[in-house]
């Protein structure tokens, strides 16, 4: 028999006389090295007292995996057996376990860990990012659910008052503590507090024990190089009586959201009436070497390299200052001809910066195409402005400079964000466009001012960024096709005028000429199919876009819901399929109400299905659109309809069906504004 060397999670219990008791204490040391028969060890260490899902695993390398390298999942590991919490002589319970989070990149962690006790080993219906995997939107905060929970969060949640990015604290059946504390721990000696990453990637160890009789519960952290401190990090008089079922589960959760991180259990202990076994930092396995640490390794082989050089690259630095000095002040008077021709005037950049009080972080609104966008007043005339500084090290930098400054510059159109001037100084590159104080209209259908728009303001809305759009597509001397229509880039004026902005993606070509190949850009759920075959941006695909857009006006909902039922995670196919049943007035964003006009209402969404029709030739052009919003003309009711239904592929000719089973990498933009423009 051939043997190979396997790592397994093993956990080691204490058997009662009778053979038929669930074991109510346990420590895990880390792995064994068996033989391949996997039998019971003689030091007592068993398999299958653990039930893994999600993103928990063993892996090869012998490390208890809770949450891996993939992005907005979470994972499970619970003891696969219930304990009789109230059949104990006082209630009390004690667990130690020793963790370590590694994150993808230095400062960009996952959302956390946390040791949950819970009525169900299952958790249906759980969510990753924020709700650290054992809770949902619907069922945070009930008191049906008889969580208990220890969290380790590493990433700050405004919505569930989390103190910062770095915290323990103690969770009743929702997300929002009762306590916390920052991690860290009091020395001994001393009794000064000592901060910890929680996501370094270096182990550190937990105990979380509860006193039945003087109702006490304690929580304490520490490095695993020191002993467990005697102040506890959080410490709470806790009444678990009422939060405790007869039969609980207990184990870990946790997840990952925008970033990845490796959630690793090295060890663990856990005592029903008693003190958890004391976990042997002897048999724990070994962290694998992160990225960011194999890279802090080269470069420091680097500049072992590179240091006996320092001494001759300074004297060559000093021999080539004054030269350089003396260009870059000469870069920063040039006027080049493509300053001249596009036309917008040149601002100060001193007056930038006092407008913009520095650029500080106070008055900066948001992050648009490849650059943050700051609020401003200029100091002559105390006009308010938005200031667009686009990035230094961004690789599009410039190229998204120029296309800004020969198309916004010279856009004159009351739905369009008009461009003010720019500023260049040294590499550095600002644009200055009108202020827009009520920002975006993102805000009104998903923000703080949610439900505040009424039909009235929506199907205005609507039609002023379809003139808008009617005047880039066929009333400019140009064609422009702006590439990124979404709700983020719609601005909302003092008169609560829609205006387009955002051209960062925009792309010109003359009347009567085809767009050239591109990438695929734009933001999920407003792409057009065909873009995935071709690679081209047309008046088409604004049009598909803009067909999305209207639909998530009148329904209140984005493109795309990930958390809807599965039959409402596509708007435009529920929309379809309302109108199927013949009862598509059932879109309607639910907190219009009745307060809307039927007519209008059945005239933006039947319009926006048309729009979005996944067949570009059924598509009709924006003066078309523009004359059935202003009711110059009307929409075909028969023929309407077996248009719109013949978006189904099967229906559709073979070539276009293809459009729908392969779309390559997106790349997606930023909103323009996030607060206002």
């Amino acid at each position: 028999m051939s043997y190979r060397m396997i790592m397994i999670l093993s956990l080691l219990v204490q058997i009662g006389t009778s053979t038929n008791n669930i074991p109510d204490d346990f420590i895990f040391n880390g792995y064994l090295k068996l033989d391949g028969t996997a039998e019971l060890g003689s030091d007592g260490l068993f398999n299958g007292y653990l039930k893994l899902d999600g993103t928990a695993e063993l892996g090869s390398d012998g490390l208890f995996t809770i949450s891996n390298s993939s992005r907005q999942e979470s994972g499970h590991a619970f003891y696969n057996f219930p304990i009789h919490f109230k059949n104990s002589t006082n209630g009390s319970f004690s667990t130690s376990f020793i963790f370590a989070m590694v994150p993808e990149f230095r400062h960009l962690s996952g959302h956390g860990l946390a040791f949950v006790i819970s009525p169900t080993k299952d958790l249906p219906g759980s969510l990753p990012s924020q709700y650290l995997g054992f809770f949902n939107a619907k069922n945070i905060g009930l008191s049906t659910n008889h969580i208990l929970a220890v969290e380790l969060d590493t990433l700050q949640s405004p919505e569930f008052n989390d103190i910062n990015d770095n915290h323990v604290g103690i969770d009743i059946n929702s997300l929002i503590s009762i306590k916390s504390a920052p991690a860290g721990y009091f020395a001994d000696k001393t009794g000064v507090f000592n901060n910890l990453s929680l996501a370094s990637g270096n182990p550190m160890q937990v105990w979380v024990e509860y006193d039945g009789i003087h109702w006490q519960f304690n929580v304490t952290l520490s490095p695993i190089n020191l002993p467990k401190p005697k102040q506890p990090l959080l410490s709470l008089a806790l009444d678990l009586s009422p939060i405790l079922l007869d039969y609980m589960y207990f184990g870990f959760s946790s997840s990952t959201g925008a970033f990845s991180t490796n959630h690793y259990i090295l060890g663990w202990s856990f005592k029903l009436d008693g003190q958890a076994p004391q976990i042997d930092l002897s048999r724990l396995p070994k962290l694998p070497r992160n990225r960011q640490q194999n890279e802090d390794k080269h470069i420091k082989r680097i500049l072992a390299i590179i240091l006996p050089l320092i001494a001759f690259l300074i004297l060559v630095v000093i021999i080539f200052g004054a030269f350089a000095m003396s260009r870059t002040k000469k870069i920063m008077e040039v006027l080049e001809d493509w300053e001249v021709q596009f036309g917008p005037h040149r601002f100060n950049y001193k007056d930038l910066f006092i407008a913009t009080k520095g650029f500080k972080d106070k008055v900066l609104l948001g992050r648009g195409g490849f650059g943050r966008v700051y609020h401003g007043v200029l100091p002559t005339s105390n006009i308010q402005v938005a200031v667009k500084r686009v990035s230094h090290d961004s690789r599009q930098g410039m190229r998204e400079f120029v296309a800004e400054i020969a198309t916004i510059g010279r856009l004159r159109h009351p739905n369009l964000v008009r461009l003010l001037g720019y500023c260049r100084r040294n590499q550095e590159l600002l644009l200055v466009y009108d202020f827009m104080p009520n920002g975006s209209l993102e805000k009104y259908l998903y923000g703080q001012l949610k439900g505040t728009l009424n039909w009235k303001q929506r199907f205005k809305i609507i039609r002023d960024i379809a003139s808008g759009l009617f005047y880039l597509h066929q009333q400019w001397v140009q064609v422009i096709i702006h590439r990124d229509i979404k709700a983020s880039n719609i601005l909302i004026d003092n008169e609560f005028n829609g205006r387009l902005g955002d051209f960062g993606l925009a792309k010109l070509c003359d009347h009567g000429i085809d767009p050239q190949t591109s990438h695929v850009a734009g933001t999920l759920g407003y792409i057009a199919p065909e873009m995935a075959r071709t690679g081209k941006a047309s008046t088409s695909t604004d049009l598909f876009a803009f067909g999305a857009f209207m639909l998530e006006v009148v329904c209140g909902r984005r493109p795309v819901e990930p958390r809807a039922s599965p039959d409402e995670v596509i708007l435009i196919d529920w929309v379809f399929e309302c109108l199927e049943r013949g009862n598509i007035l059932k879109a309607i964003d639910q907190q219009l109400g009745a307060e809307y006009v039927v007519e209008e209402a059945e005239l933006i969404l039947k319009l926006g299905l048309l729009c979005s029709h996944t067949i570009a030739a059924a598509r009709p052009s924006m003066s078309t659109v523009v004359q059935y919003l202003e009711g110059e003309a009307q929409l075909p009711a028969e023929d309407l309809i077996y248009i719109i239904k013949s978006r189904d592929f099967s229906e559709a000719p073979k070539e276009q069906a293809l459009l729908s089973i392969s779309i390559p990498p997106i790349a997606i933009s930023e909103p323009f504004i996030s607060q206002g423009r």
